[in-house]
C-alpha cells in the first residue's frame, strides 16, 4: 500500500469520498429505505411488516459494514509515570494518522495502538485538542491491508441508522447498532466552554468506546464517539467538526477556535418577562469578558428584576442572529462559531439592545488555552 501524508488539503480533499469504496464496504442498497407503503382509500401509508428477507437484509448489512470497518479500529492503551494508565478506541484517516480523544490519551507518557491483525504498537501523539476533545496519533507501521476511513460530507438525518465500533470495556471489536437520536447537541466541554455540533445516538456507548467511530451502514464516518453510559444516551463529535479540527492538528499539532468572549445564558420565559421581550427566544448576554473581543461591542446585564420571586438579570443584549444565521438557541451559536468561522473574522452581530434592534460587528478572538 502507498503510504499517503495526511496534509490539511489533501485530508479534506478525501473526506467526500464514501467508504463504500475504498474500504471495499458493499451498500446496503435498499437497506435504509423505508418499507414499501401501502396507501388505504383516506390517502393515509400502512407500512407493511418486514418480511423475512428484509430482516436478513438488515442483518447483512451490519455484518458488511463491520466487515468493511472494523479493521481500521484500535484499541489504544495510554500509560503514564504516575502509574496510572487508560483504554479507549481510535480509527484510521490515513495510512500514517489515527483519530481518537482527547481524553483518552491525556496525562499519558507512553501511547500503544492493536488492531484486529496486527499486535501492539508505539505510536506518538502528534496534537491534541481539549475543546473539541480530538487527538491524533502517528503511526509508522500500520497494517497494510486495511483502509483508512472517510468522513461523512454532511449531517446525518435523525432516525439515521448507524453502527459504533470499538473496545468497551477492553473487548476489542464490538459492534452495537442504533439510530441517530439527534443531531447539533452541545456537549460538555472544557473550561466550562461546549463542544457544538454533536451527534446523539442510541447505539450502545461504554467506557472504552470513546475515541472510536460512529458510522452509517455504508461506512461513512458520521462521528467521533465521546461519551456515553449504557443508558441509551449516547454522544459523539461530528464528522463536520472533525474535518476542521484534524488537519490542523496534523500540521500545526493544535486547533484555534473562535472567540466572542461572552458569558452566555439561553432566553428562558422568566428572562423574556424581565426584559420586556416579545419573545422567549435568542441569547442573552450575561457579562462581555473584561478585555475579550466583546468587551465595549456587547453589552452585558446591568440589574435585576425579580419574576416570580426569582431573581432575573436585565438590561443585557439579545442576540438573534451571527451575520445572516439566526441563533434562537445557543446550539445554533455555539455551531455557528464552530463550523462556519475561524479566529480574526470579523461578523455582524443583530441584538435587541435597549428595546431596538440593532447590529454591530465583532471581530473573533482565539479561544484562550485551558
Amino acid at each position: 500500500m502507498e503510504r499517503a501524508r495526511l496534509t490539511r488539503r489533501g485530508f479534506l480533499g478525501a473526506v467526500g469520498a464514501a467508504i463504500a469504496g475504498t474500504a471495499g464496504c458493499q451498500s446496503p442498497g435498499s437497506v435504509d429505505t423505508p418499507p414499501e407503503a401501502q396507501t388505504d382509500a383516506t390517502g393515509d401509508a400502512e407500512l407493511r411488516p418486514l418480511s423475512g428477507n428484509q430482516v436478513e437484509a438488515d442483518a447483512n448489512a451490519y455484518t458488511e459494514v463491520y466487515r468493511a470497518v472494523s479493521g481500521a479500529v484500535a484499541s489504544i492503551r495510554v500509560y503514564s509515570r504516575t502509574g496510572t494508565g487508560s483504554q479507549g478506541s481510535g480509527f484510521l484517516v490515513d495510512d500514517d494518522y489515527i483519530v481518537t480523544n482527547e481524553h483518552v490519551v491525556s496525562g499519558g507518557d507512553r501511547f500503544y495502538v492493536r488492531f484486529a491483525s496486527t499486535d501492539w504498537r508505539r505510536v506518538s501523539v502528534v496534537g491534541t485538542d481539549v475543546y473539541s476533545d480530538l487527538a491524533v496519533l502517528r503511526i509508522r507501521n500500520s497494517p497494510t491491508d486495511v483502509a483508512p476511513l472517510s468522513f461523512a460530507d454532511r449531517d446525518p438525518a435523525v432516525g439515521t441508522r448507524v453502527v459504533a465500533i470499538g473496545n468497551p470495556f477492553g473487548l476489542s471489536g464490538s459492534v452495537s447498532e442504533g439510530i441517530v437520536s439527534g443531531v447539533d447537541r452541545t456537549l460538555r466541554g472544557a473550561n466550562n466552554f461546549s463542544i457544538a455540533g454533536g451527534i446523539q445516538t442510541d447505539a450502545a456507548v461504554n467506557p472504552g468506546n470513546s475515541g472510536g467511530p460512529l458510522v452509517d451502514l455504508n461506512g461513512n464516518v458520521l462521528g467521533v464517539i465521546n461519551s456515553g453510559g449504557g443508558d441509551n444516551v449516547g454522544f459523539a463529535i461530528s464528522a463536520q467538526l472533525a474535518q476542521r479540527v484534524i488537519p490542523a492538528l496534523v500540521e500545526d499539532g493544535t486547533y484555534d477556535h473562535s472567540y466572542m468572549g461572552v458569558v452566555l445564558q439561553s432566553v428562558t420565559p422568566l428572562v423574556a418577562e424581565a426584559n420586556d421581550l416579545r419573545r422567549a427566544s435568542g441569547i442573552y448576554i450575561d457579562r462581555a469578558v473584561d478585555g475579550g473581543p466583546a468587551d465595549g461591542v456587547l453589552q452585558g446585564t446591568t440589574g435585576t428584576r425579580t419574576v416570580v420571586n426569582t431573581s432575573v438579570p436585565v438590561g443585557g443584549d439579545v442576540v438573534r442572529r451571527l451575520d445572516d444565521t439566526p441563533t434562537p438557541t445557543r446550539q445554533a451559536l455555539a455551531t455557528f462559531l464552530a463550523l462556519e468561522t475561524s479566529p480574526g473574522d470579523t461578523i455582524d452581530v443583530t441584538v435587541l439592545r435597549d428595546g431596538s434592534e440593532e447590529t454591530v460587528e465583532l471581530e473573533l478572538g482565539t479561544r484562550p488555552r485551558p
